[in-house]
């Protein structure tokens, strides 16, 4: 019996999120349905986490045991020539036995894109959120600093999220302008439900003037704010890379 590991890359737009739901296409769905094409039996994948409807990935994590001795170039091809154009398996390779995809991980990055621009792009409509109005980046840098570090991220969370509990570690965040684009990059031990997209929310929420540090420390600390986390469009969150 063997163990391998896949990373995954894919575009999310057209599924319901990773896990298999009752309501539509999940992209654990294909990828599995992909694996039993290959190798003519059902295979259950365990992945690093859960992307939510509409968000996209670069290096989502997933492992499944089989019997089926196979080289490594062709798990990667076999797997791939079953796949949909806008799923692919980015490389294959053989872990230990008590390898899991979620409980080894060590930690995530992703990444929100913003497009600042008074024009919406067809080619990055799938991709970022189009924000029309001017954003302060220093404001939203200074915001961001009050990120890092481990905090109760319950402000940060939608409902139906079934975390045990609410407290994070955020390594770093960071802000990068390429042109238009504005790339927040958003390393962390962990995160709840919808947490980046509300952070990149909040951050905006200060970059637009809508609201303040003072905000932002309060609901990192458990405290009552007038209105609550502003939750970003999924169409800008990518899963970069998971690490252990």
């Amino acid at each position: 019996m063997a163990r391998i590991k896949l990373t995954l890359e894919y575009d999310g737009t057209a599924y319901v999120g990773w896990q298999l739901q009752p309501n539509g296409v999940s992209v654990q769905a294909v990828v599995e349905q992909a694996l039993a094409q290959l190798v003519g039996s059902a295979v259950r994948v365990n992945s690093s986490g859960r992307t939510d409807a509409g968000v996209h990935a670069l290096g989502m994590v997933c492992h499944f045991d089989t019997q089926r001795s196979l080289p490594l170039t062709a798990w990667r091809e076999g797997v791939n020539r079953f796949l949909p154009e806008d799923v692919v398996v980015r490389e294959a390779v053989e872990v230990a036995k008590d390898f899991h995809a979620r409980y080894s991980a060590n930690g995530k990055r992703y990444r929100y894109s913003i497009l600042r621009s008074a024009v919406r792009s067809p080619l990055l409509s799938r991709t970022s959120w189009l924000v029309r109005h001017p954003l302060d980046l220093e404001l939203m840098r200074r915001a961001a600093g009050a990120f890092v570090g481990e905090h109760d991220f319950s402000a940060f969370r939608t409902v139906g999220c079934a975390a045990a509990t609410t407290t994070r570690e955020i390594f770093s965040l960071e802000l990068r302008e390429q042109g238009a684009l504005l790339q927040i990059d958003v390393c962390g031990s962990g995160f709840l439900k919808n947490m980046v997209r509300m952070m990149v929310g909040t951050l905006v929420e200060v970059g637009r003037g809508k609201r303040n540090l003072v905000d932002v420390e309060k609901m990192l600390s458990g405290q009552q704010v007038d209105t609550p986390a502003l939750t970003a469009p999924a169409a800008g969150l990518c899963l970069v890379e998971v690490w252990y």
